[in-house]
C-alpha cells in the first residue's frame, strides 16, 4: 500500500532522506538533459484525473511533458493518480497528502489544480508564490477578498495561468464570437441560458465507503468550518455551502465565461438572484440549491439571464436575443444562426444557418504551449477574476435578497 508523507515525517529518517533526495536528483536531472515540463496534480479525484491529467496525457510526448508529483487529502485518489503516474510513464510519482508539500519540489515546474471550490484560490495563490504555471479549474473563487489576493500574486509573479473555462476554447464557440463581432445579430440585449437537469450533479458523487482513517480531513476542510469528519459531506462536497455555493458558480461560471469571450463584455455592474431547494429534500441536507434564478446587467447594454432547475432536465436553452435575429448555442457542438424573433425589415440573416466553426488549440493544449511561449493562455487570469466577480455578485443577492453592484475601479462588491 502507497503512503503518503508530509514533508517533515518523511525527512525523519536517514533513509528517507535519501530516497528523497534521488527521487527529486532523478526528475532534475530529466528535466536538464531534454527540456521536459515537470507537472504536479494538486487534488486527484475524478476532475483531476479523468479531466486534467487524462486531458494532457495525450499531448504529453509532443509536448514533453510528464506528471511527477501528486496530492490529494483523500489516500485512494491519490494512489489512483500515482497508478497513472507509473503506467504512463514507467516512474513512481512523489505522493503526498497535502499541496504544501508539493509546491516545496523545486524540480515541480507547473501544477493543475483540481481541488476543491474553497480552496481553488488557497491552492492558485500559494502556487504563484512558489513560482509556478497553473492551470486552475472553475469556479475560480468562493470568497471575493481571496480571490482578489490570489489573481495580485498571480500578476506579481508572472507565471503563466490557464483558468478551466475550456468551453471558450472549443471551435464552435470561437466561431460564435467571430460572428458576434459582425453584428448580423443587430442589438443585443438579452442573452439566457437554462441548465437543467432531473437530479443536482452532487447527488453522483456520494461515496460513503470513504474511510476517515484515509482521510486528511483538515487538509481538506482548509479555513472552512467544516466539523468532524462525515463520509457524505467529503464526496459530496458539491452539495454542501461549506465548499461549494451551487449552479452558480458550478454551471454558471462557464456560462458567465462563454458571454464575457463572445461579446468582449468584462463586468456586470447590477445583479440580483433568487432560489432554494424546492425539489430535493432529504436526509443528506445538502445546502446548495436546486433551482436558482440569476440575472446581470452590463454596461454594454444587455441583460444576462442564467437559470438551473435541477428537478427536471427539460428546457434547455442557450440563446443571444438581438433585434435583427438570435444565436442559438444550446447543443454547444453545433450552434445556429436563425432569422427567429428578430424583425424582418432588419439585417441579412434568411432561415437558420449553422456557425462556421474557427480551429483553435485545444485548452489544455494550448496551456501547455504557453508554459513553453510564455504567451497568454485563452482563459488567462482576468477571465477567471472576471467570470468569479458575476458568480460571486449572484450569491451575495441570493443570500442577502437584495441587488449586488460591482465596482470595477474600486474592485468592490456592495448592495445597491
Amino acid at each position: 500500500m502507497r503512503v503518503a508523507f508530509t514533508r517533515r515525517e518523511f525527512l525523519k529518517s536517514a533513509a528517507g532522506t535519501a530516497v528523497l533526495a534521488s527521487t527529486a536528483a532523478s526528475y532534475a536531472r530529466v528535466v536538464g538533459a531534454n527540456d521536459r515540463i515537470s507537472i504536479g496534480m494538486i487534488g486527484c479525484g475524478d476532475r483531476g484525473r479523468n479531466a486534467h491529467m487524462a486531458g494532457v496525457h495525450p499531448f504529453a510526448k509532443a509536448q514533453n511533458v510528464e506528471f511527477t508529483a501528486v496530492c490529494d487529502p483523500w489516500r485512494v485518489a491519490r494512489e489512483k493518480a500515482a497508478e497513472l503516474v507509473k503506467q504512463w510513464y514507467g516512474r513512481e510519482a512523489r505522493v503526498f497528502s497535502s499541496y504544501r508539500d508539493l509546491l516545496e519540489l523545486k524540480d515541480v515546474d507547473a501544477v493543475m489544480i483540481a481541488s476543491c471550490d474553497h480552496v481553488h484560490t488557497t491552492h492558485l495563490e500559494a502556487a504563484a508564490k512558489a513560482k509556478k504555471d497553473v492551470y486552475c479549474e472553475k469556479p475560480l473563487a468562493k470568497d471575493f477578498e481571496k480571490l482578489k489576493v490570489a489573481c495580485d500574486a498571480v500578476k506579481a509573479a508572472g507565471v503563466v495561468v490557464q483558468i478551466g473555462t475550456q468551453l471558450r476554447s472549443f471551435p464552435t464557440f470561437t466561431g460564435c464570437r467571430e460572428l458576434y463581432k459582425t453584428g448580423i445579430l443587430g442589438k443585443v440585449a438579452r442573452i439566457e441560458q437554462c441548465r437543467n437537469g432531473t437530479q443536482p450533479y452532487w447527488y453522483g458523487y456520494l461515496k460513503r465507503e470513504v474511510r476517515k482513517e484515509d482521510v486528511d480531513w483538515k487538509e481538506f476542510a482548509g479555513d472552512a468550518a467544516a466539523g468532524e469528519f462525515d463520509a457524505i459531506k467529503y464526496s459530496g462536497w458539491y452539495g454542501y455551502r461549506e465548499f461549494s455555493d451551487g449552479p452558480v458558480p458550478g454551471f454558471g461560471s462557464h456560462y458567465l465565461d462563454l458571454v464575457h469571450y463572445i461579446t468582449g463584455a468584462t463586468f456586470p455592474t447590477r445583479c440580483v438572484c433568487m432560489g432554494g431547494t424546492y425539489t430535493w429534500k432529504d436526509g443528506h441536507k445538502f445546502t446548495c440549491p436546486d433551482h436558482v434564478e440569476a440575472m446581470w446587467e452590463y454596461p454594454e447594454g444587455f441583460m444576462v439571464h442564467y437559470s438551473s432547475n435541477l428537478g427536471n432536465g427539460g428546457g434547455n436553452t442557450f440563446k443571444m436575443f438581438g433585434d435583427v435575429g438570435t444565436l442559438d448555442m444550446v447543443n454547444w457542438n453545433a450552434p445556429v444562426l436563425t432569422a427567429e424573433g428578430g424583425s424582418k425589415n432588419k439585417g441579412s440573416i434568411r432561415g437558420t444557418k449553422a456557425v462556421e466553426s474557427v480551429e483553435r488549440p485545444e485548452h489544455f493544449l494550448d496551456w501547455l504551449q504557453c508554459l513553453r511561449t510564455r504567451k497568454t493562455c485563452n482563459a488567462p487570469i482576468e477571465a477567471g477574476y472576471q467570470h468569479a466577480v458575476g458568480c460571486l455578485m449572484a450569491v451575495r443577492a441570493y443570500d442577502s435578497g437584495k441587488r449586488q453592484v460591482y465596482d470595477s475601479e474600486k474592485r468592490e462588491i456592495r448592495e445597491g
